[in-house]
């Protein structure tokens, strides 16, 4: 991917552009991380660019980005900009195309990801970016109350880098943290989720939670039960929500709200017992049990050993039913079916049609 990102830089390059991969990329690079997000800044601007690559695209052509695909793969491509003034502690109002290098790094967020790479391969450092990696800390392109003033999601960028990349946080950005924490409840949910999830599935998660509550953030970021998330080894996103249950205030979809419904139900219960694995399923079963610390592989032993999965495992249909009682269609079909489910998986009825038959003549003729 790298030499395919190379090649895009000389196509730039040799048309007397400047251009350069930029960012988390080349932190990583150096790091010995693999990445596959290459971010490409160029004094080209986006309809220079789109002259020079036939399959390109401006997804938001006032932010001065324009995707480029080669080879399959697809790439960012940003006009080297300013950005004159921010609103609402988010984002610039009005963005200026420039044909500098130097400023479109100093309104970066951090030096470690202001590294830059030519299309040699060499690395750029222009603010000491490099060294910051080498010591593991975290530190603001300027000063940190500005950068974190200027957009609030620098906040939990912060934290979320120092998380995965076991980094530290400076002083100065420790400082500026707690001066402008408040500015988060300005950040929309959907941002503080997105963000908040990169901490959470990351193996070092703990440190990232811990960091969260050492500024007072869980306060901040309406999650008064973040403290729990750290007492827990949960590696599931959707247990981690259901720990946290804040459904009200941050956003889900559908399918997430169901399961974190489910999961919250199953805490109370036996995630062992037959009825409850065949009731809820297996996932919402092991994300509960991994919570609660249980032995996951017992839970997957259960599951397995279930006489049926599904009421279309009973080994009869509605319309025997229906001939054995000589009766149309009801809800008493349900209470039936309620009535199987539960003798079949606590084995006090075998699966099988003529003992269910039997069953249902001896029970509900």
């Amino acid at each position: 991917m790298l030499d395919i990102a190379l090649k895009l830089l000389s196509e730039l390059t040799r048309r007397s552009y400047k251009a350069y991969i930029v960012g988390g990329f080349v932190r990583d690079h150096i790091l010995g991380i693999e990445s596959n997000d290459i971010d490409i800044t160029t004094n080209a601007t986006p309809k220079e660019i789109k002259e020079i690559f036939e399959d390109s695209c401006l997804p938001n052509e006032d932010y001065g980005s324009v995707t480029v695909m080669m080879k399959g793969v697809r790439f960012e491509i940003t006009t080297f900009r300013k950005e004159i003034e921010y609103l609402n502690n988010r984002k610039p109002v009005e963005i200026k195309y420039i044909d500098d290098l130097m400023p479109d790094l100093l309104r970066r967020d951090f030096t470690i990801n202001t590294l830059c790479m030519d299309s040699e391969g060499n690395i750029l450092d222009f603010l000491e970016g490099r060294k910051d990696i080498d010591n593991k800390i975290i530190n603001t392109v300027g000063d940190a109350k500005d950068k974190f003033t200027e957009d609030s999601l620098r906040i939990l960028r912060a934290i979320r880098f120092a998380t995965i990349l076991d980094f530290k946080l400076s002083d100065e950005v420790k400082r500026a943290i707690s001066d402008t924490k408040y500015l988060l409840k300005n950040l929309s949910y959907y941002r503080k989720k997105s963000e908040l999830e990169k901490i959470f599935i990351s193996p070092n998660k703990h440190k990232g939670i811990e960091l969260l509550l050492e500024f007072g953030l869980d306060k901040e970021l309406e999650l008064p039960k973040l403290k729990e998330l750290n007492e827990t080894n949960t590696t599931s996103l959707i247990g981690i929500w259901s720990l946290l249950n804040v459904t009200d205030k941050y956003p889900f979809n559908r399918n997430e709200l169901d399961l974190i419904k489910n999961i919250n139900r199953v805490m109370e219960l036996n995630n062992m017992d037959p009825y409850t694995l065949f009731k809820y399923g297996l996932y919402v079963n092991s994300v509960a049990g991994e919570i609660k610390g249980m032995d996951i592989k017992k839970i997957t032993e259960s599951y397995a050993d279930l006489v049926i999965k599904s009421s279309s495992d009973i080994d009869i249909d509605s319309n025997t039913i229906m001939d054995i009682l000589h009766k149309k269609p009801g809800k008493y079909l349900k209470d039936i079916y309620d009535d199987l489910e539960n003798k079949i998986l606590y084995r006090k009825l075998k699966n099988d049609n003529k003992a269910i038959c039997n069953y249902i003549l001896e029970n509900y003729k």
